[in-house]
């Protein structure tokens, strides 16, 4: 961890490696990071990207490499784990194949960086009507190898900073800063369907929806009382909130799963 001095545009830097088996969406989940950019200090092959997220009032700068085909797993855990700080052990929810591969990436990030903060992701949550990995057992798994657990959307954009928050404030606190982290709320898949909704529509059109009217009061209350946490949180209070129903939305309407 590096702490900047004052010519510097950050407080903290950590370095963090973005780790699975192909096709388990590790680019999709960088792509996802709007204001990421690129950078290759050595050769393009080892390219990473740059991000800062904002924790507690302190700028965090997270270089994030991504090991996308570079070969075996041994090799890239060996060759880029020097100085990293955390982990992102990423697994397909549509793929119970890359899950079960989890175990062969956890046994070289222990003998390689032990004791390194990780967080495990479930990616594309999107396609849960897929899924092969329930989410009970990634959390059991997650439990028992000392890691938080997320599932997210690099579609819907759900979750994503979320994970890489949690693995912050784990390195962080690893690192003696424990007294300004809070352990992050994993956001149920309910509530990214209000999130969805309300993100495309105004409080003054939900009415013209085509959904039952118990569904829309409750888009509407979503919609006003997600607009006063944001009030709240700037104002150092945070809101916490659950949408009550699960939604569908199709090309021409919603409906209550």
């Amino acid at each position: 961890m590096t702490i900047s001095n004052m010519t510097k545009d950050y407080d903290y830097l950590l370095k963090v490696l973005l780790v699975g088996d192909s096709d388990v969406g590790k680019h999709e989940i960088l792509s996802c990071l709007e204001d990421a950019s690129s950078e290759s200090p050595f050769c393009s092959g080892n390219a990473y990207k740059t991000t800062t997220i904002l924790l507690e009032g302190k700028r965090v700068k997270l270089q994030i490499w991504d090991t996308s085909g570079q070969g075996r797993f041994c090799t890239i855990i060996r060759s880029y784990s020097r100085g990293a700080q955390g982990i992102i052990l990423v697994y397909d929810i549509t793929n119970k194949w890359s899950f079960d591969g989890i175990d062969r990436w956890l046994k070289e990030v222990e003998e390689h960086a032990p004791g390194i903060p990780k967080v495990l992701v479930g990616n594309r949550l999107h396609l849960a009507f897929k899924r092969q990995v329930l989410a009970k057992h990634a959390e059991l798994y997650a439990s028992r190898n000392n890691m938080s657990c997320f599932e997210i959307s690099p579609l819907c954009d759900f979750n994503i900073r979320e994970s890489f928050c949690e693995l912050a404030r784990m390195a962080l606190h690893r690192n003696g800063m424990e007294r300004i982290w809070r352990n992050n709320k994993v956001l149920s898949l309910q509530e990214l369907c209000c999130r969805t909704i309300v993100r495309c529509t105004t409080v003054y059109a939900i009415d013209s929806l085509s959904l039952p009217t118990s569904v829309k009061s409750t888009l509407k209350s979503y919609a006003l009382t997600t607009s006063q946490s944001i009030h709240n949180i700037n104002h150092g209070t945070r809101f916490k909130y659950q949408c009550k129903y699960p939604l569908n939305h199709n090309r021409n309407s919603c409906a209550i799963s």
